[in-house]
């Protein structure tokens, strides 16, 4: 049985608590979306469960290809246990297909595809807009080592190969997606979560939009088009 203890942070989508294990978090999907920083708000009710079962099933198969995760159970429809990590606060963003802020950024034409992946650093602050930064910031910072920037480099792009893989095999493409990772017993472990939030999906023959993107677009069926992305992939909702 897991003891929610108190809450230890808070953030746009979900809520992290300690349980009778100091090593161990609970993770609590919300309801709650926004976008533009924070700017547009609003509770879509489902899309915790989805996001939950849905990251599950991410970090589930990326352990068993080598790319060690935090995640440990779901424990109800909305919470999983995690291991507690030491997070890096740094967002580390791959770019298959030109969309959103690298578009507004750099003026490069919408759906240009990279032959090779696009890797980004950005800083974790909402505040300031999570700005693009770059090894050396997070050196001259101590975000991280330059060890730890080449190995979240390294599994981030391998990240890329797994799941491109498997979205394509079900007519998705994966866009564009952000992963976060902390330190635990001197490894870099990927942390946070792997949901339709944080990445982007269209599907392969329409090219319509099956993300985030739908609410920061005000398209509509928001929570619908993350159940087709789950429902495509085998994931029991």
């Amino acid at each position: 049985m897991i003891e929610k203890g108190n809450l230890i942070s808070e953030g746009k989508a979900k809520s992290l608590y300690e349980t009778q294990n100091q090593n161990e978090l609970l993770m609590v999907y919300r309801d709650d979306t926004s976008a533009f920083d924070g700017k547009k708000k609003e509770a879509l009710k489902g899309k915790g469960e989805i996001n939950n079962k849905f990251n599950a099933h991410i970090m589930q198969y990326l352990d068993k290809n080598g790319i060690r995760t935090h995640h440990i159970e779901n424990v109800t429809d909305t919470e999983s246990l995690v291991h507690r990590l030491d997070m890096l606060p740094v967002e580390c963003v791959v770019r298959n297909i030109a969309t959103g802020s690298i578009c507004r950024r750099l003026g490069v034409e919408q759906g240009l595809k990279f032959e090779n992946p696009l890797f980004e650093f950005f800083l974790k602050d909402d505040d300031l807009g999570d700005p693009l930064i770059n090894d050396n910031h997070i050196i001259a910072f101590n975000w991280g080592t330059e060890e730890e920037i080449a190995i979240m480099k390294e599994k981030t792009l391998i990240i890329n190969k797994l799941l491109c893989k498997i979205f394509s095999d079900v007519g998705l493409i994966l866009v564009d997606y952000k992963v976060e990772f902390g330190r635990k017993d001197g490894q870099i472990i990927l942390g946070d979560e792997f949901t339709p939030d944080g990445c982007r999906i269209w599907d392969k023959e329409t090219g319509e939009s099956l993300d985030k993107d739908r609410f920061r677009k005000d398209l509509g069926d928001v929570v619908e088009s993350y159940q087709i992305v789950a429902h495509k992939l085998g994931i029991s909702i």
